[in-house]
């Protein structure tokens, strides 16, 4: 790949596998900014986010260990989407500074294709970032079965945060590219090389 990094813009609902999507990039040589894991870094004891996060929300939403138990924050703000829109009054500009000096880093360390996963690019209007917007899809029930699973999280606390989140087919509209991952691994896996082969010149 030749020229200047691409920026692959990668979102997709809870449950569509966009992590899974992104290692599989990276194993081929992109670059990965997780946003999520920016997120996380936010919610450190220290920060300026997780300070108002408690002030926002109460000594409930702090675990044991001084962090935020994203489980107890999570079932209060999406059961309400005011208390959501005040998290992401909070997280979101600390993500958003931390995002593009990454993303300046990314771009002067080489060509590499640079991989932004996001699960609201679209929702925080981050698209103009982007060169290409790729979206993983699933349906519904996939989505949800798979959250339930590796969260133990009720079924309908579940399908409360996907009610949250911009509807899958609105997502869709909105990509450059379409990374379904409703089957197996290895249809994935094909799937992401097919998409990769794109960023050749």
């Amino acid at each position: 790949m030749s020229g200047a990094a691409p920026v692959i813009g990668l979102t997709g609902g809870i449950g569509s596998g966009k992590t899974t999507v992104a290692r599989l990039l990276a194993a081929r040589g992109a670059r990965v900014i997780d946003t999520d894991r920016i997120a996380h870094e936010a919610y450190r004891p220290g920060t300026d986010a997780h300070r108002r996060i408690v002030e926002t929300f109460g000594a409930a939403v702090v675990a044991p260990d001084g962090t935020i138990d994203r489980k107890a924050l999570g079932a209060i703000v999406f059961a309400d989407p005011a208390q959501l829109a005040r998290l992401n009054a909070i997280v979101h500009p600390y993500v958003g500074q931390e995002v593009h000096r990454r993303l300046a880093a990314a771009r002067a360390e080489g060509r590499a294709p640079i991989v932004l996963e996001v699960p609201l690019l679209v929702e925080v209007g981050w698209k103009p970032l982007v060169d290409r917007l790729w979206v993983v899809s699933v349906p519904r029930e996939t989505a949800v079965a798979r959250v339930v699973a590796r969260s133990g999280l009720p079924h309908a606390e579940v399908e409360r945060r996907i009610d949250a989140q911009m509807p899958d087919a609105e997502r869709r509209r909105h990509a450059d590219l379409v990374i379904d991952n409703g089957g197996t691994l290895a249809a994935l896996e094909a799937r992401v090389e097919e998409a990769w082969r794109t960023l050749d010149p």
